[in-house]
């Protein structure tokens, strides 16, 4: 609970201060699994219910890569695409990183299901235009 402030800045009751604006909690990785399967369904949903039942596995497959890919993507912007490595007592040298490897054979896998996919995706239903309706009149 707030109590009086000046200025906007807000003392909660707590004794903390702030500006009385809630932060936007991140998503957990669930979450997102679950808006991206959201999302990829409503592309989905004018197939017929056979065609449904056969992409409805890939569809969860793609959910949960395009989340891998954007969490291991945003470690290898942080952390790079090489890491270091000793063998023995003198020898070092750098190396792909294993996140890296992970990625690339990831976002392989990932085009692989997202282009399946592609080829099941019912035809967008165009607008036509005017003068095509009033052709076909």
């Amino acid at each position: 609970m707030r109590t009086g402030g000046v200025g906007g800045v807000v003392r909660r009751r707590n004794g903390k201060r702030g500006k009385g604006m809630a932060t936007k909690k991140e998503k957990t990785k669930e979450q997102r699994i679950k808006t991206e399967k959201t999302r990829l369904k409503g592309i989905f949903k004018d197939l017929d219910e056979n065609k449904r039942k056969l992409v409805t596995p890939l569809i969860e497959k793609a959910a949960f890569m395009s989340i891998e890919l954007d969490d291991l993507q945003a470690k290898l912007e942080k952390e790079g695409w090489t890491s270091e490595y000793q063998n023995g007592q003198n020898q070092w040298g750098t190396k792909k990183s294993p996140e890296a490897e992970t990625y690339i054979a990831l976002s392989k896998n990932y085009a692989a299901v997202i282009k399946q996919l592609t080829e099941l995706v019912p035809a967008a239903k165009r607008k036509t235009s005017r003068l095509a309706a009033l052709r076909e009149e």
